[in-house]
């Protein structure tokens, strides 16, 4: 476990404690498994393992845990604004929800989209989340390319955290932030990048290898 990203679950778990203790005052059995069952499962989320992943300067980490729900090629709209690749994951409760960068690089862009209101957070497996939901957009940026991570809420989780600052450096598989709780994240590449992953594919943030740059980058 690392502190860190246990850490951002404080509150849960000190709820989860005084729920176990209210149950154990009152000598209620159902009470404490209660919260017993929910610290489990709030351990298992918040989960953050090591990883090691491709050193190769062209090889593109994914940014999160998850199952790739698509690969588009669209016009990346906020930042770089030039057509790429979207590479979208979604991210179950049962995943990791550490976000880790993609590449070696500066994030030189940082910005959180609160939300459309009113109405309710659309599912992370919803590709107009991407535009509804609270949502977080970075930039990594190294001298090969910029690459664009945008994180986003689904709709139960309703926080992102980010670890990291605009000036910042980051390596290639290092923690930048999270979500919690199931969500949604989208990692837009050049246009001229070959992608390595397939939809409904397994990935591991900081691990698997999603695109690589082409040798002229």
């Amino acid at each position: 476990m690392r502190f860190q990203t246990l850490w951002e679950g404080r509150w849960i778990f000190a709820v989860l404690l005084a729920l176990g203790a209210l149950g154990s005052a009152l000598h209620q059995i159902w009470l404490l498994a209660i919260a017993a069952g929910g610290v489990v499962f709030c351990l298992n989320f918040f989960r953050d393992p090591e990883r090691k992943g491709s050193d190769d300067p062209r090889d593109i980490l994914s940014a999160a845990d998850g199952i790739v729900t698509e690969i588009l090629e669209m016009e990346e709209g906020e930042f770089l604004k030039t057509p790429m690749k979207r590479i979208g994951v979604f991210l179950s409760v049962l995943d990791v929800h550490t976000n880790r960068a993609p590449i070696d690089g500066k994030v030189t862009y940082l910005n959180h989209f609160p939300g459309t209101y009113p109405g309710p957070y659309l599912d992370a497996r919803n590709r107009e989340c991407s535009s509804k939901n609270e949502a977080q957009t970075w930039a990594f940026e190294n001298q090969r390319a910029t690459l664009v991570v945008r994180q986003i809420t689904g709709a139960i989780a309703r926080r992102i955290v980010p670890w990291k600052r605009v000036g910042e450096e980051v390596r290639k598989g290092e923690r930048f932030g999270m979500i919690r709780f199931g969500s949604r994240t989208e990692v837009f590449v050049p246009i001229g990048c070959e992608v390595t992953v397939q939809v409904g594919q397994k990935v591991l943030g900081g691990q698997t290898v999603i695109a690589r740059f082409p040798a002229a980058l």
